[in-house]
Protein backbone atom coordinates (compact mmCIF):
# COMPACT_ATOMS: atom_id res chain seq x y z
CA UNK A 1 0.00 0.00 0.00
CA UNK A 2 1.35 3.39 -0.97
CA UNK A 3 2.32 5.53 2.01
CA UNK A 4 1.10 9.13 2.08
CA UNK A 5 3.86 11.72 2.50
CA UNK A 6 2.42 13.80 5.35
CA UNK A 7 5.43 16.11 5.53
CA UNK A 8 5.10 16.93 1.87
CA UNK A 9 1.49 18.01 2.43
CA UNK A 10 2.32 20.41 5.29
CA UNK A 11 2.74 23.51 3.03
CA UNK A 12 -0.58 22.78 1.29
CA UNK A 13 -2.40 22.28 4.59
CA UNK A 14 -0.88 25.53 5.89
CA UNK A 15 -2.14 27.51 2.86
CA UNK A 16 -5.63 26.01 3.25
CA UNK A 17 -5.62 26.84 6.97
CA UNK A 18 -4.66 30.48 6.32
CA UNK A 19 -7.50 30.90 3.81
CA UNK A 20 -9.97 29.27 6.19
CA UNK A 21 -8.81 31.48 9.07
CA UNK A 22 -9.40 34.71 7.16
CA UNK A 23 -12.78 33.48 5.95
CA UNK A 24 -13.96 32.53 9.45
CA UNK A 25 -12.59 35.79 10.88
CA UNK A 26 -14.54 37.80 8.32
CA UNK A 27 -17.73 35.85 9.06
CA UNK A 28 -17.42 36.47 12.80
CA UNK A 29 -16.49 40.17 12.44
CA UNK A 30 -19.29 41.21 10.03
CA UNK A 31 -22.94 40.89 11.12
CA UNK A 32 -24.58 41.80 7.86
CA UNK A 33 -24.83 38.26 6.50
CA UNK A 34 -28.20 36.56 6.33
CA UNK A 35 -26.77 33.40 7.79
CA UNK A 36 -23.42 31.72 8.43
CA UNK A 37 -23.95 28.49 6.47
CA UNK A 38 -23.56 29.64 2.84
CA UNK A 39 -20.48 31.73 3.66
CA UNK A 40 -18.97 28.85 5.62
CA UNK A 41 -19.50 26.51 2.67
CA UNK A 42 -17.79 28.93 0.26
CA UNK A 43 -14.96 29.51 2.74
CA UNK A 44 -14.40 25.77 3.09
CA UNK A 45 -14.41 25.27 -0.68
CA UNK A 46 -11.98 28.13 -1.28
CA UNK A 47 -9.67 26.77 1.43
CA UNK A 48 -9.64 23.28 -0.08
CA UNK A 49 -8.98 24.72 -3.58
CA UNK A 50 -6.03 26.73 -2.25
CA UNK A 51 -4.63 23.60 -0.56
CA UNK A 52 -4.95 21.48 -3.72
CA UNK A 53 -3.44 23.96 -6.21
CA UNK A 54 0.09 22.49 -5.90
CA UNK A 55 -0.69 18.77 -5.89
CA UNK A 56 -3.88 18.75 -8.01
CA UNK A 57 -4.06 22.07 -9.89
CA UNK A 58 -6.82 20.95 -12.28
CA UNK A 59 -9.04 19.83 -9.38
CA UNK A 60 -8.32 23.11 -7.56
CA UNK A 61 -9.39 25.13 -10.62
CA UNK A 62 -12.61 23.15 -11.00
CA UNK A 63 -13.45 23.53 -7.29
CA UNK A 64 -12.73 27.27 -7.45
CA UNK A 65 -15.17 27.75 -10.32
CA UNK A 66 -17.75 25.71 -8.45
CA UNK A 67 -17.47 27.96 -5.39
CA UNK A 68 -17.76 31.08 -7.55
CA UNK A 69 -20.91 29.59 -9.07
CA UNK A 70 -22.32 28.98 -5.58
CA UNK A 71 -21.63 32.65 -4.74
CA UNK A 72 -23.51 33.82 -7.81
CA UNK A 73 -26.50 31.51 -7.21
CA UNK A 74 -26.83 32.33 -3.52
CA UNK A 75 -26.11 36.04 -3.99
CA UNK A 76 -23.21 36.05 -1.55
CA UNK A 77 -21.15 39.26 -1.58
CA UNK A 78 -17.46 39.23 -2.41
CA UNK A 79 -15.57 38.10 0.64
CA UNK A 80 -11.99 38.61 1.73
CA UNK A 81 -11.48 34.87 1.26
CA UNK A 82 -11.61 35.55 -2.48
CA UNK A 83 -7.81 36.07 -2.41
CA UNK A 84 -7.71 32.26 -2.73
CA UNK A 85 -8.47 32.90 -6.41
CA UNK A 86 -5.00 34.46 -6.77
CA UNK A 87 -3.43 31.50 -4.95
CA UNK A 88 -5.09 29.04 -7.29
CA UNK A 89 -4.14 31.15 -10.33
CA UNK A 90 -0.50 31.01 -9.22
CA UNK A 91 -0.64 27.25 -8.57
CA UNK A 92 -2.28 26.33 -11.87
CA UNK A 93 0.22 28.45 -13.83
CA UNK A 94 3.23 26.92 -12.13
CA UNK A 95 2.28 23.28 -11.58
CA UNK A 96 -0.71 22.64 -13.86
CA UNK A 97 -0.68 20.71 -17.11
CA UNK A 98 -0.93 22.40 -20.47
CA UNK A 99 -4.73 22.25 -20.58
CA UNK A 100 -5.03 23.48 -16.97
CA UNK A 101 -2.60 26.31 -17.72
CA UNK A 102 -4.65 27.58 -20.66
CA UNK A 103 -7.97 27.16 -18.85
CA UNK A 104 -6.70 29.11 -15.86
CA UNK A 105 -5.43 31.88 -18.13
CA UNK A 106 -8.80 32.15 -19.90
CA UNK A 107 -10.56 32.12 -16.53
CA UNK A 108 -9.06 35.48 -15.60
CA UNK A 109 -10.87 37.66 -18.19
CA UNK A 110 -13.99 35.50 -17.81
CA UNK A 111 -14.07 36.11 -14.04
CA UNK A 112 -13.52 39.85 -14.50
CA UNK A 113 -16.47 40.10 -16.89
CA UNK A 114 -18.72 38.10 -14.55
CA UNK A 115 -17.90 40.46 -11.67
CA UNK A 116 -18.69 43.50 -13.80
CA UNK A 117 -22.01 42.12 -15.01
CA UNK A 118 -23.10 40.94 -11.58
CA UNK A 119 -22.04 44.12 -9.79
CA UNK A 120 -23.17 46.76 -12.28
CA UNK A 121 -26.14 45.18 -14.05
CA UNK A 122 -27.61 43.14 -11.21
CA UNK A 123 -26.41 45.55 -8.50
CA UNK A 124 -25.41 42.87 -6.05
CA UNK A 125 -22.36 42.31 -3.86
CA UNK A 126 -23.43 45.03 -1.44
CA UNK A 127 -20.46 47.29 -0.70
CA UNK A 128 -18.67 46.37 -3.90
CA UNK A 129 -21.78 47.13 -5.95
CA UNK A 130 -22.03 50.56 -4.35
CA UNK A 131 -18.34 51.10 -4.92
CA UNK A 132 -18.56 50.24 -8.59
CA UNK A 133 -21.58 52.52 -9.09
CA UNK A 134 -20.17 55.42 -7.08
CA UNK A 135 -20.65 58.58 -9.22
CA UNK A 136 -17.33 60.09 -8.16
CA UNK A 137 -15.42 56.94 -9.18
CA UNK A 138 -17.37 56.70 -12.42
CA UNK A 139 -16.72 60.36 -13.27
CA UNK A 140 -12.99 60.02 -12.48
CA UNK A 141 -12.63 57.00 -14.72
CA UNK A 142 -14.39 58.74 -17.56
CA UNK A 143 -12.16 61.82 -17.21
CA UNK A 144 -9.17 59.49 -17.79
CA UNK A 145 -10.69 58.49 -21.14
CA UNK A 146 -11.86 54.99 -20.17
CA UNK A 147 -15.36 53.57 -20.06
CA UNK A 148 -16.25 52.33 -16.63
CA UNK A 149 -16.64 48.60 -17.58
CA UNK A 150 -13.27 48.65 -19.33
CA UNK A 151 -11.57 50.20 -16.31
CA UNK A 152 -13.11 47.71 -13.89
CA UNK A 153 -12.26 44.77 -16.20
CA UNK A 154 -8.65 45.96 -16.48
CA UNK A 155 -8.28 46.27 -12.71
CA UNK A 156 -9.80 42.83 -12.19
CA UNK A 157 -7.59 41.21 -14.79
CA UNK A 158 -4.52 42.90 -13.34
CA UNK A 159 -5.42 41.72 -9.85
CA UNK A 160 -5.98 38.14 -10.96
CA UNK A 161 -3.37 38.11 -13.73
CA UNK A 162 -0.42 39.15 -11.57
CA UNK A 163 -0.22 35.91 -9.55
CA UNK A 164 -0.93 33.89 -12.73
CA UNK A 165 2.01 35.58 -14.52
CA UNK A 166 4.19 35.05 -11.45
CA UNK A 167 3.38 31.34 -11.49
CA UNK A 168 4.13 31.24 -15.21
CA UNK A 169 7.52 32.87 -14.60
CA UNK A 170 8.37 30.29 -11.92
CA UNK A 171 7.19 27.54 -14.31
CA UNK A 172 9.59 28.68 -17.04
CA UNK A 173 12.35 29.05 -14.45
CA UNK A 174 11.84 25.45 -13.34
CA UNK A 175 11.93 24.28 -16.94
CA UNK A 176 15.10 26.26 -17.61
CA UNK A 177 16.79 24.64 -14.61
CA UNK A 178 15.60 21.20 -15.70
CA UNK A 179 16.88 21.90 -19.20
CA UNK A 180 20.28 22.91 -17.83
CA UNK A 181 20.36 19.83 -15.61
CA UNK A 182 19.40 17.63 -18.57
CA UNK A 183 22.05 19.27 -20.72
CA UNK A 184 24.69 18.74 -18.05
CA UNK A 185 23.59 15.12 -17.66
CA UNK A 186 23.73 14.63 -21.44
CA UNK A 187 27.18 16.21 -21.58
CA UNK A 188 28.33 13.93 -18.78
CA UNK A 189 26.91 10.89 -20.59
CA UNK A 190 28.63 12.02 -23.80
CA UNK A 191 31.91 12.55 -21.95
CA UNK A 192 31.59 9.12 -20.34
CA UNK A 193 30.87 7.61 -23.76
CA UNK A 194 34.01 9.27 -25.13
CA UNK A 195 36.03 7.91 -22.21
CA UNK A 196 34.54 4.44 -22.68
CA UNK A 197 35.22 4.60 -26.43
CA UNK A 198 38.81 5.69 -25.82
CA UNK A 199 39.29 2.91 -23.30
CA UNK A 200 37.75 0.35 -25.68
CA UNK A 201 40.01 1.56 -28.50
CA UNK A 202 43.04 1.29 -26.24
CA UNK A 203 42.05 -2.23 -25.18
CA UNK A 204 41.50 -3.18 -28.83
CA UNK A 205 44.88 -1.69 -29.75
CA UNK A 206 46.60 -3.64 -26.97
CA UNK A 207 44.88 -6.83 -28.06
CA UNK A 208 45.91 -6.24 -31.64
CA UNK A 209 49.48 -5.71 -30.49
CA UNK A 210 49.37 -8.88 -28.43
CA UNK A 211 47.97 -10.83 -31.39
CA UNK A 212 50.61 -9.43 -33.74
CA UNK A 213 53.38 -10.12 -31.25
CA UNK A 214 52.17 -13.69 -30.69
CA UNK A 215 51.92 -14.25 -34.44
CA UNK A 216 55.42 -12.88 -35.05
CA UNK A 217 56.96 -14.94 -32.26
CA UNK A 218 55.14 -18.03 -33.54
CA UNK A 219 56.45 -17.53 -37.05
CA UNK A 220 60.01 -16.77 -36.00
CA UNK A 221 60.35 -19.51 -33.41
CA UNK A 222 58.38 -22.09 -35.41
CA UNK A 223 60.45 -21.55 -38.54
CA UNK A 224 63.77 -21.56 -36.69
CA UNK A 225 62.93 -24.71 -34.75
CA UNK A 226 61.81 -26.45 -37.92
CA UNK A 227 65.11 -25.58 -39.61
CA UNK A 228 67.14 -26.66 -36.57
CA UNK A 229 65.16 -29.88 -36.26
CA UNK A 230 65.73 -30.71 -39.93
CA UNK A 231 69.48 -30.10 -39.58
CA UNK A 232 69.64 -32.15 -36.39
CA UNK A 233 67.83 -35.05 -38.04
CA UNK A 234 70.12 -34.94 -41.07
CA UNK A 235 73.15 -35.06 -38.75
CA UNK A 236 72.14 -38.56 -37.68
CA UNK A 237 72.91 -39.89 -41.16
CA UNK A 238 76.30 -38.23 -41.61
CA UNK A 239 79.33 -40.42 -42.01
CA UNK A 240 81.24 -40.52 -38.74
CA UNK A 241 84.45 -40.58 -40.76
CA UNK A 242 83.64 -37.15 -42.14
CA UNK A 243 84.02 -34.77 -39.18
CA UNK A 244 83.99 -31.78 -41.50
CA UNK A 245 80.39 -32.51 -42.58
CA UNK A 246 79.32 -32.91 -38.95
CA UNK A 247 81.10 -29.68 -38.05
CA UNK A 248 79.39 -27.87 -40.91
CA UNK A 249 75.99 -29.16 -39.80
CA UNK A 250 76.55 -28.08 -36.21
CA UNK A 251 77.65 -24.66 -37.47
CA UNK A 252 74.44 -24.38 -39.47
CA UNK A 253 72.43 -25.26 -36.38
CA UNK A 254 74.25 -22.61 -34.38
CA UNK A 255 73.73 -20.05 -37.14
CA UNK A 256 70.00 -20.84 -37.31
CA UNK A 257 69.65 -20.59 -33.53
CA UNK A 258 71.56 -17.28 -33.46
CA UNK A 259 69.44 -15.89 -36.29
CA UNK A 260 66.28 -16.99 -34.49
CA UNK A 261 67.39 -15.27 -31.31
CA UNK A 262 68.10 -12.05 -33.22
CA UNK A 263 64.72 -12.21 -34.93
CA UNK A 264 62.94 -12.65 -31.60
CA UNK A 265 64.82 -9.65 -30.22
CA UNK A 266 63.76 -7.61 -33.23
CA UNK A 267 60.15 -8.62 -32.71
CA UNK A 268 60.21 -7.73 -29.00
CA UNK A 269 62.22 -4.52 -29.39
CA UNK A 270 59.29 -2.45 -30.70
CA UNK A 271 55.74 -3.66 -30.17
CA UNK A 272 54.15 -0.68 -31.95
CA UNK A 273 55.79 -1.03 -35.38
CA UNK A 274 56.44 -4.05 -37.62
CA UNK A 275 59.76 -5.67 -36.77
CA UNK A 276 62.54 -5.20 -39.28
CA UNK A 277 63.36 -8.09 -41.60
CA UNK A 278 67.06 -7.71 -42.50
CA UNK A 279 67.96 -9.71 -45.59
CA UNK A 280 64.41 -9.74 -46.94
CA UNK A 281 62.84 -12.74 -48.66
CA UNK A 282 66.19 -14.14 -49.78
CA UNK A 283 67.23 -14.64 -46.17
CA UNK A 284 64.40 -17.03 -45.35
CA UNK A 285 65.03 -19.00 -48.56
CA UNK A 286 68.73 -19.35 -47.73
CA UNK A 287 67.84 -20.49 -44.22
CA UNK A 288 65.82 -23.39 -45.59
CA UNK A 289 68.66 -24.38 -47.89
CA UNK A 290 70.97 -24.46 -44.86
CA UNK A 291 68.68 -26.99 -43.21
CA UNK A 292 69.53 -29.52 -45.91
CA UNK A 293 66.32 -29.22 -47.92
CA UNK A 294 66.65 -28.82 -51.62
CA UNK A 295 65.05 -25.52 -52.66
CA UNK A 296 64.29 -24.46 -56.22
CA UNK A 297 63.59 -20.72 -56.18
CA UNK A 298 62.57 -18.67 -59.22
CA UNK A 299 61.80 -14.99 -59.49
CA UNK A 300 59.81 -13.55 -62.39
CA UNK A 301 59.45 -9.88 -63.18
CA UNK A 302 61.23 -6.83 -61.87
CA UNK A 303 61.68 -6.73 -58.15
CA UNK A 304 60.04 -3.68 -56.59
CA UNK A 305 60.71 -2.05 -53.22
CA UNK A 306 57.96 -2.66 -50.68
CA UNK A 307 56.87 -0.43 -47.82
CA UNK A 308 58.06 -1.79 -44.46
CA UNK A 309 54.64 -3.11 -43.39
CA UNK A 310 54.18 -4.99 -46.69
CA UNK A 311 57.73 -6.32 -46.62
CA UNK A 312 57.12 -7.73 -43.13
CA UNK A 313 53.91 -9.42 -44.29
CA UNK A 314 55.60 -10.95 -47.34
CA UNK A 315 58.54 -12.13 -45.21
CA UNK A 316 56.38 -13.71 -42.48
CA UNK A 317 54.04 -15.37 -44.97
CA UNK A 318 56.92 -16.92 -46.94
CA UNK A 319 58.51 -17.95 -43.66
CA UNK A 320 55.33 -19.75 -42.55
CA UNK A 321 54.93 -21.39 -45.98
CA UNK A 322 58.46 -22.80 -45.82
CA UNK A 323 57.95 -23.88 -42.19
CA UNK A 324 54.97 -26.00 -43.28
CA UNK A 325 57.00 -27.35 -46.20
CA UNK A 326 59.82 -28.45 -43.88
CA UNK A 327 57.53 -29.93 -41.24
CA UNK A 328 55.10 -31.76 -43.51
CA UNK A 329 56.99 -32.17 -46.80
CA UNK A 330 59.11 -35.00 -48.06
CA UNK A 331 62.86 -34.53 -47.73
CA UNK A 332 63.59 -36.40 -50.94
CA UNK A 333 61.60 -33.89 -53.00
CA UNK A 334 62.56 -30.23 -53.56
CA UNK A 335 60.61 -27.27 -52.23
CA UNK A 336 59.53 -25.12 -55.18
CA UNK A 337 59.33 -21.35 -54.64
CA UNK A 338 58.13 -18.86 -57.19
CA UNK A 339 58.00 -15.10 -56.76
CA UNK A 340 56.21 -13.22 -59.50
CA UNK A 341 56.30 -9.41 -59.57
CA UNK A 342 53.35 -7.83 -61.35
CA UNK A 343 50.67 -5.50 -60.03
CA UNK A 344 50.89 -7.69 -56.96
CA UNK A 345 53.66 -9.81 -55.52
CA UNK A 346 52.60 -13.42 -56.02
CA UNK A 347 54.39 -15.93 -53.79
CA UNK A 348 53.84 -19.63 -54.38
CA UNK A 349 55.40 -22.53 -52.46
CA UNK A 350 54.88 -26.16 -53.50
CA UNK A 351 56.13 -29.24 -51.73
CA UNK A 352 55.48 -32.97 -51.96
CA UNK A 353 53.62 -34.52 -49.03
CA UNK A 354 53.97 -38.08 -47.93
CA UNK A 355 50.95 -38.70 -45.72
CA UNK A 356 47.33 -38.01 -46.65
CA UNK A 357 46.68 -35.93 -43.55
CA UNK A 358 49.52 -33.50 -44.17
CA UNK A 359 47.15 -30.77 -45.28
CA UNK A 360 45.05 -31.19 -42.17
CA UNK A 361 48.19 -31.15 -40.05
CA UNK A 362 49.08 -27.81 -41.53
CA UNK A 363 45.81 -26.28 -40.38
CA UNK A 364 46.04 -23.53 -37.75
CA UNK A 365 46.45 -24.33 -34.10
CA UNK A 366 45.39 -21.56 -31.76
CA UNK A 367 44.85 -19.08 -34.60
CA UNK A 368 48.27 -19.56 -36.20
CA UNK A 369 49.43 -21.53 -39.25
CA UNK A 370 47.38 -21.06 -42.41
CA UNK A 371 44.80 -18.92 -40.60
CA UNK A 372 47.54 -16.66 -39.31
CA UNK A 373 48.88 -16.19 -42.85
CA UNK A 374 45.39 -15.44 -44.13
CA UNK A 375 44.83 -12.80 -41.46
CA UNK A 376 48.17 -11.17 -42.17
CA UNK A 377 47.38 -10.89 -45.85
CA UNK A 378 43.81 -9.68 -45.37
CA UNK A 379 45.03 -6.94 -43.03
CA UNK A 380 46.92 -5.33 -45.95
CA UNK A 381 44.44 -6.20 -48.69
CA UNK A 382 46.07 -9.45 -49.80
CA UNK A 383 44.74 -13.00 -50.00
CA UNK A 384 45.79 -16.63 -49.59
CA UNK A 385 44.89 -19.80 -51.49
CA UNK A 386 45.89 -23.36 -50.58
CA UNK A 387 45.25 -26.56 -52.48
CA UNK A 388 46.35 -30.19 -52.69
CA UNK A 389 46.63 -32.02 -55.97
CA UNK A 390 48.49 -34.65 -57.94
CA UNK A 391 51.58 -33.45 -59.78
CA UNK A 392 54.65 -35.14 -61.27
CA UNK A 393 57.38 -35.81 -58.72
CA UNK A 394 61.07 -36.20 -59.42
CA UNK A 395 62.25 -39.79 -59.56
CA UNK A 396 58.76 -41.23 -58.97
CA UNK A 397 57.77 -41.90 -62.55
CA UNK A 398 54.24 -40.73 -61.92
CA UNK A 399 52.03 -38.37 -60.02
CA UNK A 400 52.27 -37.65 -56.32
CA UNK A 401 50.40 -35.52 -53.77
CA UNK A 402 51.59 -31.91 -53.74
CA UNK A 403 50.63 -29.14 -51.34
CA UNK A 404 50.56 -25.64 -52.84
CA UNK A 405 50.18 -22.36 -50.98
CA UNK A 406 49.81 -19.13 -52.97
CA UNK A 407 49.80 -15.64 -51.50
CA UNK A 408 49.12 -12.29 -53.17
CA UNK A 409 50.67 -9.27 -51.47
CA UNK A 410 49.63 -5.80 -52.78
CA UNK A 411 52.43 -3.60 -54.03
CA UNK A 412 51.89 0.05 -53.17
CA UNK A 413 54.01 2.99 -54.23
CA UNK A 414 56.93 3.77 -51.94
CA UNK A 415 59.61 1.81 -50.21
CA UNK A 416 62.04 2.01 -47.40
Amino acid sequence: MRRIDLRGWLPDVAVAAVVAFFGLFEMSALRSYEGPRPQAFVTLGMSVAAGLCRRFPSAALALLWAMCGVQLLWGIQIMFVQFAVGVVAFGTARWGGTATLWLSGLSIPAAAMIVIVDAQVLGRFNGLGHLLTNPILVRGVRELGFTFPVAVASIGMLTLGTPWLAGLAFRFGDRARESRASQMAAEEVAAQAVRDSTQAQEIARLRDEQTRLARDVHDVVGHSLAVILAQAESAQYLDAADPQALKSTMANIATAARSSLQDVRHVLSDTTQPAAVPGGLDKVVDGVRMSGHEVVSTEIGTRRPLPPELEVVAFRVLQEMLTNAIKHGRRDQPVLIERRWEDELRIEVRNAIGEPDALDAAQPIGGQGLEGMRRRLESVGGRLHVRRGQEPQRGQGGLGPMFTATAWVPVRAGGR
